[in-house]
C-alpha cells in the first residue's frame, strides 16, 4: 500500500508529478482522496453512518471516520473512487448514486507524518439498515450512526459529547455497542473540515 503511486499537487492544485503514497506522506506533498458520506434517514431523524478505523491500520487506528474514504491513484479518475465503497463496506453504487459536496483540503500533522488531502466529497442518502453492511475487516473494524444535528453540535462546539450505536466485528461477529463519544475518538481531521462537511450536507438533505 505505502508503494501506491499517486499524483501530486502543488499548493495552486496543479499536477506536478506522481509519487509513492509513503513518500508523499512523509514529504508533505498534496494528493488526491475520496471521501462519501453517508446519511440515513429514521423516522424523521437525519443519521449519520460513520466507520470505525481498524486496530490494524497504521494511520489513525480505532477512531471513528468518515463512512468510506481512501485515496485516488495516479491512474484513476475522481468517478473510479467508487470502488472504495464497495470495497469498505460492501454497497455496490454507481457514481450518480452520489451528491458532490465539492473538493475540500484537508491538512494534518504528527511526527513524520504529513496529509495533506484534496478530498473529493461526495454524500449518499442510504436506504440500508447499518447493520447489513459486509465489512473489509482490516480496513474498517465497525459501523456506527449518529444523529448529524448532534454530530454538527459536536464540531460547532455546542457539545462535548455525542451518543453513537452501532457494532463492531470480535472473531467474525457482530458485537453492538452504545456509547458517548467526544472529538479525541475521531481521526483528528480539522474543525473547518468538519463545519464544511456538515454545511454541505444541511443544503442536501
Amino acid at each position: 500500500m505505502e508503494d501506491e503511486q499517486l499524483t501530486i499537487f502543488d499548493e495552486t492544485r496543479n499536477p506536478i508529478g506522481i509519487a509513492a503514497r509513503e513518500e508523499i506522506h512523509r514529504l508533505g506533498y498534496w494528493h488526491e482522496t475520496f471521501h462519501c458520506w453517508f446519511i440515513h434517514n429514521e423516522k424523521g431523524i437525519d443519521y449519520l453512518y460513520l466507520q470505525l478505523r481498524s486496530p490494524l491500520k497504521k494511520d489513525y487506528p480505532n477512531l471513528y471516520d468518515i463512512t468510506v474514504a481512501g485515496h485516488l491513484l495516479a491512474s484513476e479518475t475522481v468517478q473510479d473512487g467508487i470502488r472504495e465503497i464497495k470495497e469498505e463496506v460492501g454497497v455496490d453504487l454507481s457514481f450518480e448514486d452520489l451528491i458532490p459536496l465539492g473538493i475540500i483540503e484537508y491538512c494534518a500533522e504528527k511526527e513524520a507524518f504529513i496529509d495533506k488531502e484534496l478530498a473529493h466529497t461526495f454524500l449518499y442518502k442510504s436506504e440500508k439498515p447499518f447493520d447489513d453492511f459486509i465489512l473489509q475487516e482490516d480496513e474498517v473494524a465497525g459501523m456506527v450512526k449518529v444523529e448529524f444535528a448532534q454530530f454538527a453540535e459536536l464540531w460547532n462546539g455546542e457539545r462535548d459529547t455525542i451518543k453513537v450505536t452501532g457494532f463492531e466485528m470480535r472473531d467474525g461477529r457482530k458485537s453492538f455497542f452504545e456509547r458517548e463519544v467526544g472529538q479525541d475518538q475521531f481521526v483528528p481531521h480539522q474543525i473547518p473540515f468538519y463545519k464544511s462537511v456538515i454545511n454541505g450536507i444541511k443544503k442536501n438533505i
